[in-house]
């Protein structure tokens, strides 16, 4: 890293410790958390966009099933859903498989000029011997105190095993999608994408079997103590008191989100580490000459599409380890938070702002962003009162100005990146 990125980082750090000393130490760890986390997401995108020149604009659905393969692995199963569908479940699984075995087989075997019936047939019987087993094993499932559960659970497993699963799980539907959509180019590819993603999160919503859809889940298990456990603790209290802090309850606050903040940190730093160890390997130097002149690279004998679904798989993996621990932190997941506005277009103004193909610009993207998102509300708030201040409470101009310093943080979007796009389309760390 540069002189001149030491500087913005050293810069981010004294904001965040102006927002421990002015307004309150919880807030400034709570933020510190999801500018880590923002941070994981945004190098999964540079790893895409700033490696291979991929236009993936489907990122909210990667992260989606990262949050939802948290609630998989660490959720405790639902005894009663299972014996009530699970059976039912199983066997519409094994009809999927066979359904798919069969067009593949009839694919290969079948004369050219029977190939497409054959595969429409084959995918109408499927689709119909799934329902067979499908829908009745659903309404059982969801009948089974659906106020708190109405789904099959999860595994019961330590949450922390869920980040890597969330990769893995991410890593899989990239796979899977990038053999279909990365023969397309440029905005065909952020369409299909983004396509994509909306389906994923209609899947999340809808399919209360498996994530209680709109419900939510709530009472994620934790890898880090409860507050108030650490409130009855007696070393805890023995160590608050040595600090002199007065309000043990926030003291337990904060010291969860430190070691939230540790924990983030030491995936953040992993991730990191192998992304700088890829980009400066012979394989990122094939990956930015791919990124530059496809056609080049392709006439030296390079497989492009092969690299670019390695870099599409590596990106979307890290965008669903993001997503399990945000899953993490939030300790429950909720289908309707994802927008495309908070886990899509955030995303890439990080990686704009802070510097396609470089990762530490990628990283100083995340917290820049997400600082200024969650500080714009309350300093809109500020400032239009203080600029009103002359003006009576009752005047239209005042509330009306009030009433819309909730929209300050779009405003600088939108300004931010319309700054950076004139005066550094580079970003603030450039790509070497």
């Amino acid at each position: 890293m540069t002189r001149r990125g030491a500087l913005y980082f050293a810069v981010m750090a004294a904001l965040l410790l102006a927002v421990g000393f002015y307004q309150s130490w919880n807030v400034a760890f709570g933020i510190l958390n999801l500018c880590l986390i923002s941070a994981i997401m945004a190098l999964g995108v540079n790893m895409q966009w700033g490696y291979a020149g991929l236009f993936n604009v489907g990122i909210m659905g990667f992260t989606a099933l990262g949050g939802l393969t948290a609630v998989l692995v660490s959720m405790p199963p639902v005894p009663e859903a299972w014996a009530a569908g699970g059976m039912g479940m199983v066997l519409s699984f094994l009809m999927l498989v066979a359904t798919v075995a069969a067009i593949i087989f009839a694919r290969r075997s079948v004369p050219a000029y029977l190939k497409t019936p054959a595969t429409i047939a084959l995918v109408v019987a499927g689709f119909f011997l799934i329902r067979i087993f499908y829908l009745p094993a659903v309404g059982r499932i969801e009948a089974i105190n659906p106020a708190h559960t109405g789904y099959l659970g999860g595994l019961g497993l330590p949450i922390v095993l869920s980040w890597l699963a969330g990769g893995l799980v991410a890593a899989g539907a990239a796979w899977l999608i990038g053999k279909v959509a990365l023969g397309l180019r440029a905005d065909y590819l952020a369409i299909a994408t983004l396509g994509i993603s909306e389906i994923i999160i209609a899947i999340v919503k809808y399919e209360e079997w498996l994530t209680r859809g709109v419900k939510n889940v709530t009472g994620l298990p934790r890898p880090v103590p409860y507050e108030v456990n650490l409130m009855e603790t007696q070393w805890f209290i023995n160590f608050t008191n040595w600090l002199g802090a007065a309000d043990i309850a926030n003291a337990a606050s904060m010291f969860v989100k430190i070691c939230y903040a540790v924990l983030i940190m030491i995936v953040l730093g992993i991730v990191l580490w192998l992304a700088e160890r890829a980009l400066k390997s012979p394989w990122g130097r094939m990956m930015r000459a791919i990124r530059d002149n496809r056609d080049a690279a392709s006439a030296m004998g390079k497989d492009v599409t092969r690299r670019h679904l390695q870099t599409f798989v590596l990106g979307c993996a890290t965008c669903g380890i993001a997503g399990a621990m945000l899953t993490t932190l939030d300790g429950q997941y909720t289908p309707t938070s994802y927008i495309p506005l908070r886990y899509t277009f955030l995303i890439w103004v990080m990686v704009i702002l802070g510097g396609s193909g470089n990762n530490w610009g990628a990283v100083l993207g995340g917290f820049v962003i997400w600082f200024v998102w969650i500080e714009a509300e309350p300093f809109g708030n500020w400032f239009m009162h203080t600029i009103t201040l002359p003006m009576g409470d009752d005047n239209w101009l005042k509330q009306h100005l009030i009433g819309g310093a909730a929209y300050t943080r779009l405003v600088l979007m939108g300004a931010i990146l319309l700054i950076v796009m004139r005066f550094a389309p580079r970003g603030l760390i450039p790509e070497r």
